[in-house]
C-alpha cells in the first residue's frame, strides 16, 4: 500500500482508520443510520487448506498481506483496529458478493507466494483473473468506496446528452473515450480489455452513438485520452488500436501535469514522484483564495502539459482533516493559507514560496519562475553532492569525519561508511541544506581540500548567486535560509586555496 513511502504518515492514517465511518451520538432518521460492526466475523484468515475454496466463494476478493503482529500492546491493538476496519466493510458489502481474508507473511507464506502477494501490509483485490493492489487510506469508507468500484464494468457506456454532460464534468480524473460499431466490435473487445487493466483508477467511456461521437468530434474506431484537467484530448494514433496499443499510450502519459492526491490512490500518487522531488501544491476548492490559486495552477498546467518533468500533487486539506497537522508541523507551512513547494519524498525535506499578501496571490508566470528556479537549484545540488561523493576515498572520509567528530557521536561515525551517507547525516542534523552549506566549507577548508572547497565556492557562486561581495541575488530569495547564508559564507581567496593544498608527496 506504499505506506511508508512518507515519513510517519501511517502513523497519521492510524486515526482514519477508525473514524473513516461516522457514528452518531444520537438515533438517526431512517436512511442516515451509518453502520456499526454486528460482531458477526466474516474475515477469514486464507491458508493454504481453505484459499481455494474462499477463491471460488467470492466474485471478489479482498486480501490483506500482513506481517505477524508483535506481542507488544500496541502492536496487538493496530492489528485488531486493521481486523476491524476489514469485519465492517465485509458486513457492508456482503450483499455484494465481496470477500475479505487476511494472509499472514510467515504462516501462510506458500499461498502468498501463490498468490503473487509481495508487499506487507498491503490490500490485494482479485476480481476473475485481474489482480488490483489498492493503494489507497485504509479506511473502512474509502475502501467500500473503492470496492463498489471494482464491481462496476470496466468502461462506461454514454449514450445521451445527461450521460455526455456527466463525462465532461469529470475534471480531476485523466480519462478515455472510444467511439465504436457496437459491443461485438474487435476493437471495442480490445478497448474493453485495455480498460481492465487500469480499472478503477482510471475511467474508461465509449460510445455507439454517432450523435455523441460528432459532439466528441470522435471517428469510428478512435479513442481520446483527456489529460487530468486539461480542455482538449489527444487522439491516440494510428487506429484502430490493439489492446497492447492503448495500454502502452496510457501507461505513457498517465502521469498527468496536475494531479490531485485522493483518499483512494494516494499512496500510489505519492510513490510515482520524479527523481524522488515531488511539487506540492496546498488549496481548499470551496475556498475563495484556495479557488483561485487552483485555477492558477490549472493555467500553469494547461501552459506545460507537454513538459513531462513538471508534475504538481495538489491536495485540498478538506480531504485530509486528520493530515493537516502532520502536514503544517512537518513542513512549517500554514494550510489555512495556498501553499506550493517543492518536497523531497525521501527525508520530507522541502522548499516552500513565500507568499507574504495573501490578497495578491501570485500569477502563473510568477509560480512557473518560481518552480523553474528552485527546480534548477535542486537539480545542481544534486550533482553538486554527487561530485564530491566521486571525490572522496574512504581515506578521505575517514578524515571529514575526523574533522567534525564533535557534531557526530562515536557509533554513527562508525554506520558512515561512504561519503554519500556523510552528506545524509549532515543534512539530517541540520548541518547541510541546498541553500547553506557554510558547514562543509568549513570543514573542506581545516582538511585541507581545495579540490572539494572549489566546487562547493563555485555551486554557492553560480547557482545560488552568493558570494561575500554580492548581494544575494534570485534563485533562492524567497528561502530564509538562504538569507542567513551570506552572514556566514568566507570567500576563500587563491592564495588561501593556494596555501590549504596538502604537501607534495616525496618521490
Amino acid at each position: 500500500m506504499g505506506a511508508r513511502a512518507v515519513p510517519g504518515l501511517r502513523l497519521a492514517l492510524l486515526l482514519l482508520m477508525v473514524l473513516g465511518t461516522p457514528k452518531s451520538g444520537v438515533q438517526g432518521e431512517e436512511g442516515l443510520d451509518f453502520p456499526e460492526y454486528d460482531g458477526v466475523d466474516r474475515v477469514v484468515n486464507v491458508n493454504a487448506k481453505n484459499y481455494k475454496n474462499v477463491f471460488k466463494k467470492y466474485e471478489v476478493l479482498a486480501l490483506l498481506y500482513h506481517e505477524p503482529p508483535e506481542d507488544d500492546k500496541a502492536s496487538q491493538r493496530q492489528f485488531e483496529m486493521d481486523e476491524l476496519i476489514l469485519e465492517l466493510a465485509a458486513q457492508v458489502l456482503e450483499d455484494k458478493g465481496v470477500g475479505f481474508g487476511m494472509v499472514d507473511s510467515e504462516k501462510d507464506a506458500a499461498v502468498a507466494k501463490k498468490l503473487g502477494l509481495t508487499e506487507e501490509d498491503s490490500v490485494y483485490v482479485f476480481k476473475g483473473d485481474e489482480v488490483i493492489e489498492y493503494d489507497g487510506e485504509f479506511s473502512a469508507d474509502t475502501l467500500v468506496e473503492f470496492l463498489l468500484d471494482v464491481l462496476e464494468d470496466p468502461v462506461e457506456l454514454i449514450e445521451g446528452e445527461r450521460e455526455l454532460q456527466a463525462f465532461e464534468n469529470i475534471e480531476d480524473d485523466n480519462k478515455l473515450i472510444g467511439y465504436f460499431k457496437n459491443k461485438d466490435s474487435e476493437h471495442y473487445k480490445a478497448y474493453e480489455d485495455a480498460a481492465e487493466e487500469f480499472h478503477p483508477y482510471i475511467p474508461f467511456f465509449a460510445t455507439f452513438d454517432s450523435k455523441v461521437a460528432k459532439k466528441l468530434t470522435l471517428k469510428l474506431n478512435e479513442i481520446d485520452f483527456y489529460e487530468a484537467f486539461m480542455e482538449e484530448p489527444v487522439t491516440i494514433p494510428d487506429k484502430p488500436n490493439s489492446e497492447e496499443e492503448i495500454v502502452n499510450f496510457v501507461e505513457a502519459h498517465k502521469r498527468s501535469t496536475l494531479r490531485k492526491l485522493k483518499p483512494e490512490s494516494m499512496y500510489e500518487t505519492w510513490e510515482d514522484d520524479l527523481d524522488g522531488i515531488h511539487i506540492v501544491a496546498f488549496a481548499e476548492e470551496t475556498d475563495p483564495d484556495g479557488y483561485e490559486f487552483l485555477e492558477t495552477l490549472k493555467a500553469v498546467a494547461q501552459d506545460n502539459t507537454d513538459n513531462p518533468d513538471l508534475s504538481i500533487i495538489w491536495i485540498d486539506p478538506d480531504d485530509f482533516p486528520l493530515l493537516v497537522p502532520y502536514w503544517e508541523k512537518t513542513f512549517n507551512i500554514d494550510l489555512s493559507a495556498p501553499q506550493i513547494g517543492v518536497v523531497n519524498v525521501t527525508d520530507a525535506d522541502s522548499v516552500w514560496m513565500e507568499m507574504d499578501d495573501e490578497e495578491d496571490l501570485p500569477s502563473a508566470e510568477e509560480l512557473e519562475d518560481w518552480l523553474e528556479d528552485v527546480l534548477e537549484v535542486m537539480a545542481e545540488y544534486g550533482t553538486l553532492l554527487q561530485d564530491l561523493t566521486n571525490n572522496i576515498t574512504l581515506e578521505d572520509l575517514e578524515q571529514l569525519k575526523s574533522a567534525c567528530k564533535e557534531d557526530i557521536p562515536s557509533e554513527k561515525s562508525e554506520e558512515i561508511t561512504t561519503g554519500s551517507a556523510w552528506f545524509s547525516f549532515l543534512e539530517s542534523h541540520n548541518k547541510l541544506d541546498k541553500d547553506n552549506l557554510s558547514y562543509i566549507e568549513h570543514i573542506f577548508e581545516i582538511s585541507r581540500r581545495p579540490d572539494l572547497l572549489t566546487m562547493v565556492v563555485d555551486y554557492r557562486t553560480r547557482v545560488l548567486k552568493i558570494s561575500e561581495e554580492d548581494e544575494l541575488d534570485t534563485k533562492l530569495t524567497r528561502i530564509p535560509s538562504a538569507k542567513k547564508y551570506k552572514d556566514i559564507i568566507r570567500q576563500p581567496s587563491e592564495e588561501e586555496i593556494i596555501k590549504l593544498a596538502p604537501p607534495p608527496k616525496k618521490a
